[in-house]
């Protein structure tokens, strides 16, 4: 299997509009950043896109990506789910509706932003979902075993996805020894982290990334939904503790 980062910025991606930092002014394709999204692709080719945000199209372009199998949802922030009208090309190509996966309450958050997919009485150009509603226990898809893992953004839970060894987990700033359980001997684990310095009230920064790397002690450890204000890639890179990477959109890892 692998997973390919398709995004791995922030809410505002990376450049921001009229910022002119360093970052954001940048000559480096690895320091421009859409919003957090992945696709993972298992062994038999099948397509698992986690989260749908507004650069979807593109990402998809840029990838040479052209078919989801189902969509993974962790939460329903606009910079996770409001490219879900995009895959309309896919739906028509497939005939058929595009299945989501996720928590009850995202679940509602979706037809309240896309009423126009779920009524009796489509227009002919709208998308077409299908809603499977999870809880936090393994579920069975495509022959795969995947594990949501509840963690905590500022005042709201969120499903972060584990595939065999590697666990995805973006928009964290808690999470429950519970939780850590599934997270223990992991070949992978990506992690959201925001920044270096001064700590956020949803979002890791460095500092909890390097504590929770020390105690779950996974294999390797990629940073994802990383802004402008952590620094240069290829800087920021060599400066982070052994076994600790930055993560680019369009990088793959397989596992």
């Amino acid at each position: 299997m692998k997973l390919k980062f398709l995004g791995t910025g922030t809410s505002q991606g990376v450049p921001v509009i009229g910022c002119t930092c360093e970052v954001c002014t940048s000559k480096n394709p690895k320091d421009k950043r859409f919003r957090a999204s992945a696709m993972v692709t298992t062994d038999e080719n099948k397509k698992i896109l986690i989260d749908c945000g507004p650069d979807f199209r593109q990402q998809m372009l840029i990838n040479q990506e052209n078919h989801v199998d189902i969509a993974l949802l962790t939460h329903e922030h606009n910079d996770h789910v409001i490219g879900l009208d995009d895959m309309r090309p896919l739906i028509f190509k497939s005939g058929k509706n595009m299945p989501l996966y996720s928590s009850e309450r995202v679940g509602n958050e979706v037809k309240n932003r896309f009423p126009y997919a779920f009524v009796d009485e489509r227009y002919p150009g709208a998308p077409a979902f299908d809603l499977h509603t999870i809880e936090n226990k393994p579920f069975e898809v495509l022959d795969l075993t995947i594990t949501p893992i509840e963690v905590i953004h500022y005042k709201i839970t969120v499903f972060g996805y584990k595939f065999k060894n590697l666990a995805y987990i973006t928009d964290a700033g808690f999470i429950s020894e519970t939780e850590k359980e599934k997270l223990h001997d992991l070949d992978v684990l990506i992690l959201n982290c925001i920044r270096k310095f001064d700590p956020h009230p949803a979002h890791f920064v460095l500092a909890d990334v390097i504590k929770l790397y020390e105690e779950l002690q996974p294999k390797k450890l990629f940073l994802t939904h990383i802004s402008h204000h952590f620094g240069l890639h290829d800087i920021e890179d060599k400066l982070l503790p052994a076994g600790i990477h930055f993560s680019y959109d369009g990088l793959e890892i397989n596992f």
